[in-house]
C-alpha cells in the first residue's frame, strides 16, 4: 500500500504518456497500491492538470509529440507550487545524453522501458518512505548566511533573499550543510540523496552541484578534486 506522507494525506501521482496502454497499466497498478491518480497524454495537458492537481509525483514519458518530456519537465519545474513534486522520467531511450538532459531539468529518477510494474511500484513506495523518514529529522539548518528549512523546502540567503530549489537540489544542499567541512564522494551522495534502489549516473551529482552554485554562488560548496564535495563552513 502507498506510504503515507507526513501530512497523512494519500500521495497523488500524475501519469504522462502518449501510449494509452502504458497509461492504463500504470494507472491500474498505482490505484491498486492506494495512490490517487490522474493521467495525461500530452505535455501540454500534463502542465494544465499539474497546476491544479499539485501531484506528489509525476511519471513523465520523454518521447512525446509536440512537447516532449524534457521540455515538459523544464516547464513543470518553473512552477513554484511544484517545487516539492518528484519527477520520474520513463523512456525507451537509454543514451547517456538523454539521462543527463533529464537530470538537467530536475529529474528525480530515470527509468527505462519496458516497464516492470512491480519493480516500479517498489521504487515509488521506497521514495515516499524516504520522504516520511526525512520529515522526522531536524527541519532547519542555519549556516553562513543561509537558512535552509526542510519543513517548507525554503532557502533564505542574506536574511531576505528567498531561493527556490527543485527537491533534489534542496535535499543535496541540506544534506551537505548538515555536516559542514565533511567531504562526500559522488557515490556517497548518490546513495544518500537518490537511494541505493535508484540507478543514476555519478555525473548527476555534478549537474546538481553546478545548478546549486549558479543559484547560490560558488563559496558554499567546495570541490576536492578526485574526492568529492563538501559544504564550507567558512565565508570567503
Amino acid at each position: 500500500m502507498a506510504t503515507q506522507k507526513s501530512t497523512n494525506s494519500t500521495p497523488k501521482v500524475l501519469v504522462v504518456d502518449d501510449d494509452a496502454d502504458i497509461v492504463e497499466l500504470l494507472e491500474y497498478n498505482l490505484i491498486k497500491e492506494g495512490y490517487v491518480v490522474k493521467t495525461a497524454s500530452t505535455g501540454k495537458k500534463a502542465i494544465e492538470i499539474a497546476t491544479t492537481f499539485i501531484p506528489d509525483l509525476i511519471l513523465l514519458d520523454i518521447m512525446m509529440p509536440q512537447l516532449d518530456g524534457i521540455e515538459t519537465g523544464r516547464l513543470l519545474r518553473q512552477n513554484v507550487d511544484l517545487k516539492n513534486t518528484y519527477i520520474l522520467f520513463l523512456t525507451a531511450r537509454s543514451e547517456e545524453y538523454s539521462e543527463v538532459a533529464a537530470f538537467e531539468v530536475g529529474a528525480d529518477d530515470y527509468i527505462t522501458k519496458p516497464i516492470k510494474p512491480r519493480a516500479l511500484m517498489s521504487r515509488i513506495n521506497a521514495l515516499f518512505r524516504r520522504e516520511a523518514q526525512k520529515a522526522e529529522s531536524s527541519d532547519q539548518v542555519e549556516i553562513q548566511d543561509l537558512i535552509i528549512n526542510r519543513k517548507n523546502y525554503t532557502v533564505t540567503q542574506g536574511g531576505d533573499k528567498a531561493i527556490v530549489l527543485p527537491k533534489k537540489e534542496f535535499e543535496l544542499l541540506f544534506f551537505l550543510a548538515q555536516t559542514p567541512d565533511k567531504v562526500f564522494s559522488r557515490d556517497e551522495l548518490l546513495q544518500k540523496i537518490w537511494g541505493a534502489d535508484i540507478y543514476v549516473l555519478e555525473r548527476t551529482v555534478d549537474v546538481h552541484i553546478r545548478k546549486l552554485r549558479e543559484k547560490l554562488g560558488d563559496r558554499y560548496i567546495k570541490t576536492l578534486k578526485g574526492v568529492g564535495y563538501m559544504f564550507s563552513n567558512e565565508a570567503d
